[in-house]
């Protein structure tokens, strides 16, 4: 039986579609934010804050993504994912950062590079080219990175 046959893969291919039929309306609202990150003058940090949660979360980045560090899980288990607190200090001073994390949110993860061990569970990102587009991903990216100053 595939995968995909399961309830869970069902639930899967559901959510997917709810995304793609949203992705055109996410996609305004990242265009939006754009400006709103350039001209601070049009709009304070908290509207921008919001406008990339308000992403983050119809994209599912919040399913596994925290703004700030975790505790370990009522089973025992670390957070699925860094916190975009910890990606923001370790990659600030990373003047590639932006294009390599952005590359990794649209394909996913290496599974051999474990550079969160010990912090976060096993599981690695996986590739969501299919839920958010590239320029939502790098937006998100560029957001996360500066949210730490």
């Amino acid at each position: 039986m595939s995968s995909l046959a399961t309830p869970q893969g069902k639930a899967l291919r559901s959510r997917r579609a709810a995304l793609r039929r949203d992705q055109l309306r996410a996609f305004l609202c990242a265009l939006a934010a754009l400006p709103i990150g350039a001209a601070s003058v049009r709009a304070n940090p908290a509207e921008n804050n919001d406008a990339m949660l308000k992403l983050a979360t119809q994209r599912g980045c919040m399913a596994c993504h925290s703004i700030l560090p975790a505790p370990k899980r009522t089973d025992g288990l670390p957070p699925i994912a860094p916190a975009w607190r910890d990606i923001a200090i370790k990659y600030r001073d990373d003047p590639g950062a932006s294009d390599r994390l952005t590359r990794t949110v649209m394909t996913g993860s290496n599974p051999q590079s474990r550079h969160w061990a010990g912090k976060v569970s096993a599981v690695t990102m996986p590739p969501n080219a299919d839920v958010v587009s590239e320029a939502e991903a790098r937006v998100l990216v560029n957001w996360l990175l500066v949210i730490v100053p």
